[in-house]
C-alpha cells in the first residue's frame, strides 16, 4: 500500500502515520518495509521538517552550504603542503592532487549508491538513513541539510585516509587525500548548485537536468553527482526514454 498525502500534513503508510507537522527521526523508523517507498515520494518546499524537539540537536542538523569551502580547503591545503614539507617537488603535488580529486570522483559515486542508497527497513536502520541520504529525498530543496555537516564528514573522512595511507608512499599520501577533500568540496558546491542554482549554459543545465532526474523519477540511477563517468561505467545512466525531467 503506497503512502498517499493527507490535509492535515499526516502521509499514511500501512498502519503507521507520519505526522509532518512533528520532529521526523523519530518517526521514520516506525514505517519498516513502508520507508524504502515513502522517503522517495518528495516534497518540493524550500521548508524542511524538524528532525528533533530538542533546539541543540536541531542546531546541528543544519548547515550552510559555505561552510563547507570555509572548513575544508583550509584541511586540503594543509594535507597538501605537507606533501610539498616532506619533499614532492611541484608536478608530483599537482599529479597526486589531481588523482584524488578522480579517486573522489569513484569515492563519490560508491558511497551515493551502496551507502547512501542502501535499503533498509529496521527501525534504527531507517532512523540513520534518514539522518544520512533519505531526509535529502523526501525534501530534496531543503537548503539546510543539502550539504554534509562536517562532523558527519570527517567520520566518513576517517577512514579513507587511513585506507590512503594504507596503499600511498608516505609522501605521496598527503597530497592524494588533499585532492579528494578537494574533490568532496567540488561534490558538494555542486550538488547544491544543481538543486538551487540557475544555471545558463549547456554544460550545467544538462547536469542538474541529470541530477533531478535522479530525485523526482528515477533514484536508482543517476549517482553521479560532479559527473556522470561512473554511471556509464557501470551501467547506472537512465534509459533516455525516462530521462526526462525538466530543467527549472
Amino acid at each position: 500500500m503506497k503512502p498517499k498525502v493527507e490535509n492535515i500534513g499526516k502521509m499514511v503508510a500501512e498502519k503507521y502515520v507520519v505526522d509532518l507537522n512533528k520532529p521526523l527521526v523519530y518517526q521514520v523508523g516506525h514505517l519498516g518495509e513502508a520507508y524504502d517507498d515513502w522517503v522517495h515520494q518528495p516534497i518540493v518546499s524550500k521548508e524542511g521538517p524538524r528532525f528533533f524537539e530538542s533546539n541543540i540537536l536541531e542546531f546541528f542538523t543544519r548547515t550552510v552550504w559555505w561552510v563547507i569551502p570555509l572548513v575544508w580547503v583550509p584541511v586540503a591545503s594543509w594535507f597538501i603542503s605537507s606533501s610539498v614539507q616532506m619533499g614532492l617537488d611541484c608536478p608530483q603535488v599537482a599529479s597526486s592532487v589531481v588523482i584524488g580529486i578522480f579517486v573522489w570522483t569513484f569515492a563519490e559515486y560508491m558511497l551515493h549508491r551502496f551507502l547512501f542508497h542502501v535499503k533498509t527497513k529496521s527501525y534504527w536502520g531507517n532512523t540513520l538513513h534518514y539522518l544520512l541520504h533519505g531526509c535529502h529525498h523526501k525534501h530534496p530543496m531543503d537548503g539546510l541539510r543539502l550539504v554534509f555537516p562536517p562532523a558527519a564528514a570527517a567520520i566518513l573522512a576517517t577512514p579513507i585516509w587511513n585506507l590512503v595511507k594504507l596503499i600511498c608512499t608516505p609522501s605521496n599520501a598527503p597530497a592524494i587525500f588533499g585532492g579528494i577533500l578537494l574533490g568532496y568540496v567540488m561534490y558538494d558546491c555542486t550538488h547544491y548548485y544543481l538543486h538551487h542554482g540557475q544555471p545558463k549554459t549547456n554544460m550545467p543545465k544538462n547536469l542538474k537536468k541529470y541530477h533531478l532526474n535522479h530525485h523526482y523519477q528515477l533514484w536508482n540511477y543517476g549517482f553521479g553527482i560532479t559527473s556522470p563517468l561512473w554511471d556509464f561505467v557501470f551501467g547506472t545512466v537512465p534509459p533516455p526514454s525516462k530521462a526526462g525531467t525538466k530543467c527549472k
